[in-house]
């Protein structure tokens, strides 16, 4: 495969640097862009030694997929964004990706009919509502998708690394769950800022359920779920697949060794084991490119 930088402009002054990665041979491909979990993410989702994303690029472009990755605009326009008093995800990551897709659609290299959505937890979380404002989406690929709201993802993500810490951390629990309970009741200041985000942000997801607006699509979904997962966990997941077991569009699928990056680990999952280096695991590139090819 080869590598070529390109941007991604949903406005001009959120221009993005992005990677899109070419298989060799003759084209035009099957391609998927890439959409990044919470926080300010780059191009490869690096987390410790890990980058993920870019594993996936290099390993589908090596099965003839053209893969599109960018820099998330709340790290590339870092200081902007913490001057903002009012944004959602709209802003944060649905316009964005929606401006990829027409690149992809626009580039000689892809089959404008086969263009497909990998969204990796919010990412995925927020897949749905790519699609809905983007027609030419052709399928949807959620890696550890949450269905339920952040804010309480955030607290038992919480309350499970300080159980496996053996710490006495009641004190800082106490607050988090003041901070969630905020977010729940919308009861912050217009101008505060709760976990990071603004008050519009939170109020855009209360009223966001991914499953119903999955369903409302009518594409084909791709739903895999690391079973060592302890971020967006099997309670996710099995929510994913009471909504679509008996939907014959929608593959789901579990991976027993595999945590939150869908990298392989062993015993007690903790955050620590991000700062191990790892790949993604070599079955979930193969699934993926299989279902693409079928699809």
């Amino acid at each position: 495969f080869t590598e070529q930088n390109v941007s991604i402009v949903a406005e001009e002054h959120w221009k993005l640097p992005a990677t899109l990665t070419i298989p060799n041979g003759a084209g035009p491909f099957p391609a998927v862009i890439l959409v990044h979990g919470s926080g300010p993410n780059d191009r490869d989702e690096s987390i410790g030694p890990n980058k993920p994303f870019k594993d996936i690029a290099w390993g589908l472009a090596s099965r003839g997929v053209v893969v599109l990755r960018y820099e998330k605009r709340t790290l590339q326009y870092a200081d902007e964004f913490a001057q903002l008093v009012n944004f959602t995800v709209q802003a944060e990551t649905i316009a964005d990706a929606v401006a990829g897709i027409n690149l992809l659609a626009a580039s000689s290299v892809v089959d404008a009919s086969k263009i497909f959505v990998l969204g990796h937890s919010l990412g995925g979380m927020l897949a749905p509502r790519i699609a809905l404002q983007n027609n030419k989406v052709k399928g949807l690929i959620f890696l550890a998708a949450p269905t339920r709201h952040l804010e309480d993802l955030i607290l038992e993500q919480a309350r499970y690394l300080t159980a496996i810490s053996g710490l006495n951390q009641s004190a800082q629990l106490a607050e988090l769950e003041q901070q969630v309970m905020k977010v729940k009741n919308l009861s912050m200041n217009e101008t505060e800022s709760v976990f990071g985000v603004p008050k519009s942000y939170w109020v855009d997801l209360a009223a966001y359920t991914p499953m119903d607006t999955a369903q409302l699509l009518d594409l084909p979904l791709f739903i895999l779920q690391g079973e060592r997962d302890y971020q967006v966990t099997m309670v996710d997941y099995v929510r994913w697949n009471e909504t679509f077991s008996n939907d014959p569009l929608v593959t789901l699928k579990t991976y027993p060794s595999l945590n939150h990056l869908f990298i392989t680990g062993t015993g007690i999952p903790t955050n620590t084991e991000y700062l191990v280096e790892g790949h993604v695991a070599e079955e979930v590139i193969l699934d993926i490119t299989s279902w693409i090819t079928t699809h």
